[in-house]
């Protein structure tokens, strides 16, 4: 027999190949074959002895007549030109490279990038805790193009929508507590302000997002005449300079960016721009006025539905479909135009002082964003692209002026948590009784002349 072993085509003589099994020494190889429901054991040994046989030998042999039929068989059908050829070397050849290959398979690349991108910014996080425990400012440091880009292709949009149809499954009543016992655990949920304490009520995650407060939870202070909309921390307030808004210290995002162009129509909110005049300056209708803005960013643990801020007549509103990405106070901080890259709904009006506008700013699984008087509204839909707009104009025939809102009035809510920003226009003298970081809760105040 040569080094290499040749398994032959037997299926035309009734040979089935029940296993061949492959070793480094050819004496220890063998097929294992089936012949007429008889199963037979070939090695280079019987091989060799059988075609040094004679027939009158034959009749000498003490093995059955069926293994001695099938050898035959075999031994004829060695003349056959040959399907598959198996080697002894054939393991030293073929594994080598399946080891190699093995290594550049993209799943432990990816994770290793992924391991050491998160250590890198553990590391940068540690080390701006340190600069601020010695009372050193730190200025921040913003995400690169590429890292953006790179964020921006994770598909948050699809992942916010199978999250929210997660949350539209009913949850058995046995599985319930548990459930939501270990969300107010993580998120320091406070269920004695509910309306509904107990938490068998709550059928899916989506009614528990959504719980109503108590009447007394939430009293509207009514010496202000700017309250909070909802509960969140204040993540920055102030006047807007030169067309500039601060998401965090240090770090703005464009105002026309992110409630969008001028239009002259007569029914959309911004006037036309004259040919030597910002956008700051026709949002500001009135002479001795500022325009202020004030952000508030809602945890995942806070009361997930928004009010109105102040007395007001909403008159349109305009639909920015875009990103989800986290609005976080970290990412607010590492992300230059975080509000302008994501989705989000602005409101805009007037009220006693002049414009005044409400955006609502989706994130990561917060894709949902209602609107409770604005049943066309539908957020996070597939049917829009990134980078448009959709307008509507609440002004009609029937109602010339808008939609009235009182101050503390339920106003829309969002689906786990997410950012309010606002952005008015009122006197010089206005003040916000704030300070940068601080916890609010809704229907405390945020300023007042």
């Amino acid at each position: 027999m040569a080094d290499e072993l040749v398994l032959w085509s037997l299926e035309s003589r009734n040979y089935r190949v029940l296993e061949p099994v492959l070793c480094s020494k050819r004496s220890h190889c063998n097929w294992k074959l089936e012949h007429h429901n008889q199963r037979v054991a070939v090695t280079p040994h019987s091989l060799r002895t059988s075609q040094q046989q004679r027939p009158s030998t034959a009749k000498n042999n003490k093995r059955p007549h069926c293994e001695d039929a099938a050898l035959s068989h075999f031994l004829q059908s060695l003349r056959k030109p040959p399907l598959r050829t198996f080697s002894t070397n054939a393991r030293k050849v073929h594994t080598a490279p399946a080891r190699t290959s093995s290594l550049l398979r993209p799943l432990p690349i990816l994770v290793a990038t992924a391991g050491g991108y998160a250590g890198y910014r553990q590391y940068e996080k540690y080390r701006e805790r340190e600069l601020e425990k010695l009372g050193l400012d730190v200025p921040p440091k913003l995400a690169g193009h590429w890292e953006v880009a790179l964020y921006k292709s994770v598909p948050t949009r699809l992942l916010s929508r199978a999250w929210g149809r997660l949350n539209q499954v009913e949850l058995p009543h046995w599985l319930r507590r548990p459930v939501y016992s270990l969300y107010i655990w993580t998120f320091g949920v406070n269920m004695k302000e509910a309306a509904v304490e107990d938490l068998h009520h709550y059928r899916n995650l989506s009614e528990f997002f959504r719980r109503k407060l108590k009447p007394q939870a939430r009293p509207v202070c009514g010496l202000h005449s700017v309250i909070s909309p909802s509960d969140g921390k204040i993540l920055n307030f102030g006047q807007v300079k030169n067309c500039e808004v601060e998401q965090v210290k240090g770090v703005t995002y464009s105002l026309e960016s992110f409630l969008g162009p001028r239009t002259p129509s007569e029914d959309l909110p911004f006037p036309p721009a004259t040919p030597h005049s910002s956008f700051r300056s026709q949002l500001v209708t009135r002479e001795g006025n500022e325009l202020y803005h004030c952000v508030i960013y809602l945890a995942p643990g806070d009361y997930h539905c928004f009010h109105s801020p102040t007395d007001w007549t909403v008159s349109h509103r305009r639909h920015f479909p875009g990103s989800l990405m986290s609005v976080n106070p970290g990412m607010a901080r590492w992300i230059k135009e975080l509000f302008c890259h994501n989705e989000r709904v602005v409101l805009t009006g007037d009220w006693k002082h002049g414009f005044f506008s409400l955006t609502a700013v989706g994130a990561t699984n917060v894709g949902s964003i209602r609107i409770y008087f604005d049943r066309d509204l539908h957020t996070n839909s597939p049917r829009y692209s990134k980078g448009s707009y959709n307008d509507f104009s609440f002004v009609t025939h029937a109602n010339k002026e808008g939609i009235p809102m009182r101050k503390g009035e339920h106003l829309g809510e969002f689906n786990l948590g997410s950012t309010i920003v606002l952005i008015f226009e009122a006197p010089k003298d206005f003040n916000f009784r704030l300070q940068a970081g601080q916890k609010i809760r809704f229907g405390e105040a945020l300023g007042s002349l």
